[in-house]
């Protein structure tokens, strides 16, 4: 299956490269965009052991640890060295780096999903000029020149438990629509529209006057999961960054397949990133090509 991207040509604002097309079909895979640069991403996720801090600072910076000392040296200074222990623990804790980030497993994600969340609504905004819906918010015409939509990114195209609109829906509308042909079941492979996904929005948000629905049929894992690529691959977020920025403002469910998809695309971001570091490459602002 592949992406349907159905556009109704808006005027000189659209990025169709002819103006005048009315609908334009292609199919794209996203993942031969990997080999490009990525950016800088920050990180929070701390795994290092304190006490494996102190062990090291201890081994190196305390000679009175002497494992050959008599005895009696030892039982005269226990007091004194469990004061010492004690400190060089706290100051490894505190002068522990915080940057150093691992992608952390698929159970500590649902962990981060599963915290709290704000309540269930049909839309919600989750980035300036984004919002995350349902079936129902983009059925609802009415809904949407009320929001003020533009652009929509339908991550359950196709028929069977999907949301069946394209772009004939929205005809009679100023609308610019991409469909994504996609099953929210654990085994399908959602990652290989991450890029093209991302890169829709990216353009999307160039113009501020646009704005974009993410929707399937709840609003809460594939779209979701494609929103959050977004912000890993374009808004240099971690995966837990991503996570936690969208479920403040939307209570997102995607299936644990997802998150495996979602752990992947952040292990490699960071190995892309480290190869630039060694490389001595620029990092660019966005990952998304010039063109397919």
């Amino acid at each position: 299956m592949g992406i349907l991207w159905q556009v109704k040509s808006v005027g000189t604002h659209s990025f169709l490269p002819a103006a005048g097309i009315k609908v334009v079909c292609l199919e794209v895979d996203g993942r031969d965009l990997l080999g490009g640069s990525f950016p800088h991403r920050r990180g929070t996720w701390q795994l290092r052991s304190a006490s494996q801090q102190a062990a090291r600072m201890m081994k190196t910076t305390s000679p009175s640890f002497n494992l050959w000392e008599s005895h009696s040296e030892k039982m005269a200074s226990h007091k004194s060295k469990t004061g010492i222990k004690i400190h060089a623990t706290k100051a490894a804790q505190e002068s522990s780096p915080v940057d150093e980030y691992v992608t952390p497993g698929g159970y500590e994600l649902e962990k981060i999903l599963n915290r709290g969340s704000v309540a269930y609504t049909h839309v919600n905004e989750v980035w300036p000029n984004v919002y995350i819906g349902d079936e129902q918010t983009a059925k609802d015409k009415c809904n949407l020149k009320r929001l003020g939509i533009t652009h929509i990114l339908n991550a359950a195209e196709g028929t069977w438990n999907n949301v069946d609109t394209g772009a004939g829906y929205y005809g009679d509308m100023d609308m610019v629509y991409y469909g994504v042909v996609a099953e929210d079941v654990t085994t399908f492979n959602l990652s290989q529209y991450f890029f093209s996904a991302a890169r829709f929005i990216e353009e999307t948000l160039s113009n501020p006057q646009n704005k974009l629905l993410v929707h399937c049929v709840m609003g809460r894992s594939r779209s979701a999961t494609l929103f959050l690529a977004y912000l890993m691959i374009c808004e240099n977020m971690t995966v837990v960054e991503a996570i936690e920025h969208a479920k403040s403002r939307r209570r997102i469910i995607p299936n644990w397949g997802f998150l495996k998809q979602l752990r992947e695309l952040d292990v490699q971001l960071l190995e892309k990133q480290e190869e630039q570091k060694h490389g001595g490459e620029q990092l660019r602002g966005s990952v998304i090509a010039s063109s397919f």
